[in-house]
């Protein structure tokens, strides 16, 4: 015990030195449009729709070693960018995303952690089992069981859950641990993998400062290991501001700053916008970044001020950063070089028993809570009470408590069905999303796994009513009504379930399956006996009318008499089973059968079409095509960029291609890429931050002589090349 405690404690103190495939992220002028449908009274048959940027043209570059911190208000992009950035967004996303220069790809995606807002966990399942399944499911097959299972007792040590391990989770309406824990459960979930590349989306909303320094300081930790971090986070203290390696500030989807976190407040006041007192860094930028200017007595509006900010990151920072994110080499071994068998951490079948095995303990308190136990048993003991002891001279009090059955046990595994996808969307989305098992695997080990927990509340229920009710006392008839109960729970389950997965709204599949049932009941021949011909097909659908069809087989035989008053009559003949009949019950078993599948079915297409939807546009380049037009992206865009920073201006036509460099024709001095970079910002930021002449020109001053080239758009050569080298919006790859 003692050993394997050591063992763990060496895990916990080596997991997070140092990863093995370090990644490098680059991302150049991503921008996202979404379609905004006008909405009215009246629908057309041609909606309009306006188009809305979320992202304009954001750029920067994260390494090994480094956390970058996006800020931003509500609303300026920062989840969407950290979502692109993820390779969790499509749509019309442009730009280029790139992982040590490659796209993203499914290798990508195994050593990537992504870490959402809201903690998505089950709520009854403890911490311990909530990272052990994780682990199964997420860790390479080359290590064994008991070896997945101390890296997760490894990342317990390590995020200081070590106190909690044995606590459940919670929710809302169950208690558990806090948020603080839960949010580093949520980490820790990512952690196991040891990631390259770790995003996480607001990690510290609605946490106390020290929970929120605790888990910041965590991830610090944790870029020491070569890891590249990237979060979102909306107000840090000062304290965590000075944590970030870099920081990205966001406004409108427009990029005010991105750089060192130390330089930031420097480049603000070299472009006129300095506090008035002390403050926090985060809470200046924030005002920034909604149009609010530190000079109480500045006329210019939210706009304005946002519009000069604008203005400013293009004219001081755009380009160069450009330069520099294209320029930069990477030095270290790709991700992307593992075997393409390496996509799935294990195999279906055992993705499939870790799922079920999670499945039963998350849900054995759901299926088995007290409440739903007293229910079904209260109404068992009413109806053997209202029903005692009948028998077949009371034709009709039989044959309403065998409706009662097809209608009681239609609607109660279908509403709760109901709600079994809308409610784990989130998960299954989050989990998928990180390539832990297949959409196949997952379904299967719900279907199956629910059906001893569906199945253990009707028996009983059947048990207790149908000998108090005096219903026909053999063995035979009532293993042939319960069989005949359990497959009316089984098809009205997938039918539950199938509505949940298409409407994936519970309000919505609530109204819509409730309509469905109480068709299927009134059709099902109790209650109506003669109906319409041009409705008829009703009945052919009808769970309710083939159940009842059984029911009244495992009682009745086709020429049993019953006493109707001073007469007898044939059961045949009484008209709530006449319009029935007691014939035909294998075609009504059939149908069963054939609904039982087709209803699941039609669920998972149904899952499977919300899984395309989800990640639509993402992977569906071929690999070596992504490659090339990446390169061939990169080549234009760095034309561009020359054109752009007026390097094709008569003053810095010579250009030597191998070095990148430029020499000024006047004096002679080369201007070498690291001496722009490190003029254009940080160190030398005031002498350079000034601009002669009309503002919306750009020049390029040498940093010798301090001569000024030609404005771009009077520059001769400039204009002439200026179309031809233009990247057009349709040529721009979407690499995720």
């Amino acid at each position: 015990m003692e050993a394997q405690s050591s063992d763990i404690e060496a895990q916990s103190s080596s997991l997070f030195e140092q990863v093995k495939h370090p990644v490098t992220l680059k991302f150049h002028e991503v921008v996202y449009t979404i379609n905004i449908e006008k909405q009215g009274w009246l629908k057309k048959k041609n909606k309009e729709s306006i188009e809305k940027q979320i992202l304009k043209g954001v750029t920067g570059m994260v390494s090994p070693g480094e956390m970058l911190a996006m800020l931003g208000p509500s609303g300026s992009g920062k989840t969407t960018l950290l979502t692109a950035l993820g390779g969790r967004l499509g749509g019309k996303l442009g730009g280029t995303i790139s992982y040590n220069g490659k796209p993203f790809n499914s290798i990508m995606k195994r050593n990537t952690g992504f870490v959402t807002q809201d903690d998505v966990l089950y709520p009854h399942l403890t911490v311990t089992e909530t990272l052990v399944f994780t682990a199964l499911l997420r860790l390479p097959k080359s290590l064994t069981k008991q070896q997945k299972v101390d890296q997760a007792e490894a990342v317990i040590n390590q995020l200081g859950l070590t106190r909690c391990k044995t606590s459940i989770i919670g929710d809302a309406l169950v208690r558990g641990i806090s948020g603080g824990e839960r949010k580093r459960v949520s980490i820790g979930q990512e952690m196991l993998i040891n990631p390259s590349l770790l995003f996480l989306d607001e990690p510290t909303s609605g946490l106390d400062s020290t929970t929120a320094q605790r888990i910041v300081s965590t991830l610090w930790e944790l870029t020491r290991g070569g890891r590249t971090i990237v979060m979102t986070i909306h107000q840090p203290s000062s304290k965590l501001f000075y944590l970030f390696h870099k920081v990205l500030l966001l406004s409108e989807g427009n990029p005010l700053f991105f750089g060192n976190g130390s330089e930031i407040m420097d480049y603000f006041q070299s472009i006129g916008f300095s506090p008035s007192v002390a403050m926090n860094p985060a809470d200046f930028l924030l005002d920034l970044a909604n149009g609010i200017s530190p000079d109480e007595s500045s006329q210019d509006n939210q706009n304005e001020v946002k519009q000069k900010l604008v203005f400013a990151y293009k004219s001081n920072l755009d380009e160069n950063l450009k330069a520099e994110t294209l320029d930069a080499e990477i030095q270290h071994k790709d991700v992307s070089d593992h075997k393409k068998s390496d996509r799935w951490s294990t195999t279906w079948v055992q993705q499939f028993m870790i799922l079920l095995r999670r499945g039963l303990k998350e849900r054995r308190h759901e299926s088995f809570e007290v409440l739903k136990i007293a229910q079904v048993t209260v109404i068992a003991l009413l109806c053997g009470l209202l029903w005692w002891q009948s028998d077949t001279d009371h034709i009709q009090d039989q044959s309403g408590l065998l409706f009662f059955y097809t209608g009681f046990w239609g609607f109660f595994p279908l509403f709760q069905a109901i709600f079994t996808f809308p409610q784990e969307r989130e998960m299954l989305a989050k989990e998928r999303s990180s390539g832990m098992y297949k959409l196949s695997s997952y379904f299967l080990s719900r279907t199956i796994g629910d059906l001893p927990m569906e199945l253990v509340l009707p028996t009983m229920f059947c048990i207790l009513t149908y000998w108090m009710a005096g219903l026909k006392p053999d063995a035979g008839s009532f293993l042939y009504a319960l069989f005949a109960i359990l497959l009316s729970v089984l098809v009205s389950q997938g039918l539950g379930l199938a509505l949940g997965a298409i409407v994936m709204d519970l309000k919505s599949a609530t109204v819509l399956g409730s309509v469905i049932m109480l068709s299927f009941t009134l059709a099902g021949g109790y209650y109506v006996q003669n109906v319409p011909p041009f409705i008829s097909w009703i009945k052919y659908v009808s769970i309710s009318q083939h159940t009842y069809k059984l029911l009244l087989g495992s009682q009745y035989e086709k020429d049993q008499t019953y006493r109707c008053g001073n007469q007898t009559c044939l059961v045949a003949d009484y008209p709530a089973i006449k319009s029935i009949g007691l014939g035909g019950q294998v075609l009504s078993l059939g149908a069963l059968l054939i609904m039982l599948v087709f209803y699941r079915v039609i669920a998972y297409v149904a899952l499977m079409k919300i899984a395309i939807e989800q990640f639509a546009d993402l992977n569906t380049m071929p690999f070596q095509e992504a490659i090339g037009r990446l390169k061939a992206f990169e080549e234009r865009t760095k034309k561009a960029v020359k054109e752009e920073d007026g390097y094709n201006s008569l003053l810095f036509s010579n250009v030597d291609e191998k070095t990148k460099e430029h020499k000024c024709e006047h004096c002679g001095h080369v201007n070498s890429s690291q001496e722009r970079t490190e003029r254009g910002r940080g160190k030398n930021w005031k002498p350079w931050k000034k601009r002669d002449g009309d503002q919306d020109k750009s020049q390029i001053r040498c940093y010798k002589c301090k001569e000024l080239g030609h404005y771009k758009s009077e520059c001769p050569k400039w204009e002439k090349e200026h179309e031809a080298n233009l990247i057009q919006e349709d040529d721009k790859p979407t690499l995720l």
